[in-house]
Formats: structure tokens, C-alpha cells, sequence
């Protein structure tokens, strides 16, 4: 893999997604989804999933899968989740060292999930300090859900406005379409790790940043801000 130009200088923000970027969690998802399903008469997830619609979140996918027993649904998957979710997540290799360099060096450290902002909370301290994120946001919370830029301009408000966000100034580093697009709406840039959850991928461009983990993206901080 080429070497990534990744210099800091001028960076504000680094803006982080949770599911399968931070945060192995999927798994916790497809087992919990999957004990739900069969209770209305559904398929599992890896075929149910294809009902999905890519530009909402997980949750709001839902009404899309149950109908009009979504609500209730959720609530069962909710429950299933959150009574697993700590035996089963985990974070990726060098997820703590990307943070801590980026705190060292006075960049902001911020969250944007379209995650259910109760299951989040209850799964971030499992994993991380949260005291280490300067800003979370979570599904609901913006005007607008990724991969709309609403998400990134309210993720980011405190320090920047608008109008100030651009590919020097604000990374957004996810595992999918959803987080790229998001990025490029706002004028970010977008950096893209691993596979997305949920094995919708994109076309590879110059506009994209992509990496194969967290190790290769640490590499590339470390050796393209060597002082």
C-alpha cells in the first residue's frame, strides 16, 4: 500500500463512527437481530438485510423489516443486545493509539454514530475513556442522520463552522459509503478503514482515503508527521 499523506497540520477535528470502526460490534448485532427475526416469521439478518435502505441507520431500517411491529421489535432487539454486547465487543488493534495521537497533538476527538444513543452509551465505557471524546453525537441528535452533512456540521459546531470545514481541517474516518459521503457533503475528508458492516462498498477514488485497519492507518500518521 502506497503511503498515505496523512500530515496533521491545520487539523481541527478527527471525526470517528463507532460500529466496525471503533468498535467491533456487529457481531453483538447479527446475534441479537437473529433472535429476533424468527419471531416474526423473518429470515435471517444475511438475507433480511437486503430490505435495507442504505441512507438510514440500523433502527430506522426498521420499519422497513417489521412493518408495523417495528417498535416493538426494536425494543426486543434492545434488550437482546445490550445482554451481550459485553461479552462480545471488542476494539480494533491500534484504535487507542490513533486516539492518543491525536489528543497529544491538539486535534479534537469526536463521535458520529447513527447508533440508538441508550445502546451507545451503555458500550462506549467498555471499551474506551470517555472522557477522551471531545464531542459524541448519536442518531437523532443532528437535523440530520449521516450520510447527510447536517451530522457533521452539528458533530462539529463548538469548533468550527461550516464554513470552515475542509479537507485540512476535518477527517471523518468510517468503515462506509455512509461515512464518505457525509464527509464530501460537508467538505471533509473522508478516510475509509476496513470493510464496511454491512458489505456495501464504493468505488475507489483520489477523494477517499483508504486503509486495510487501524495499524496501517497509524503507520501512515506516524511516518507522515515525523518532526
Amino acid at each position: 500500500m502506497p503511503k498515505a499523506d496523512l500530515n496533521i497540520e491545520g487539523l481541527k477535528a478527527a471525526v470517528f463512527d463507532w460500529d466496525n470502526t471503533l468498535a467491533e460490534s456487529r457481531s453483538t448485532l447479527v446475534y441479537a437481530i437473529n433472535q429476533v427475526l424468527p419471531q416474526y416469521g423473518l429470515e435471517s439478518w444475511d438475507k433480511v438485510k437486503e430490505k435495507r435502505d442504505n441512507n438510514l441507520s440500523f433502527k430506522d431500517n426498521f420499519p422497513k423489516i417489521f412493518g408495523d411491529k417495528a417498535e416493538e421489535a426494536y425494543k426486543k432487539y434492545s434488550e437482546i443486545y445490550l445482554k451481550n454486547v459485553a461479552q462480545r465487543i471488542t476494539a480494533f488493534p491500534k484504535t487507542h493509539e490513533v486516539l492518543n495521537f491525536f489528543k497529544k497533538h491538539q486535534v479534537a476527538v469526536m463521535i458520529m454514530t447513527n447508533k440508538d444513543r441508550v445502546l451507545f452509551d451503555y458500550e462506549l465505557p467498555l471499551l474506551f475513556n470517555p472522557n477522551i471524546f471531545d464531542n459524541i453525537v448519536c442518531g437523532h441528535e443532528a437535523k440530520e442522520d449521516k450520510p447527510f452533512k447536517g451530522h457533521l456540521i452539528w458533530t462539529v459546531k463548538d469548533i468550527l463552522s461550516e464554513k470552515d470545514i475542509n479537507p485540512k481541517t476535518v477527517w471523518v474516518i468510517g468503515d462506509s459509503p455512509m461515512d464518505s459521503c457525509c464527509a464530501q457533503a460537508a467538505g471533509a475528508r473522508p478516510i475509509r478503514i476496513g470493510k464496511s458492516i454491512w458489505g456495501d462498498e464504493e468505488q475507489k477514488t483520489e477523494d477517499i482515503c483508504f486503509f486495510n485497519s487501524f495499524v496501517d492507518f497509524y503507520q501512515s500518521l506516524l511516518l507522515s508527521n515525523l518532526k
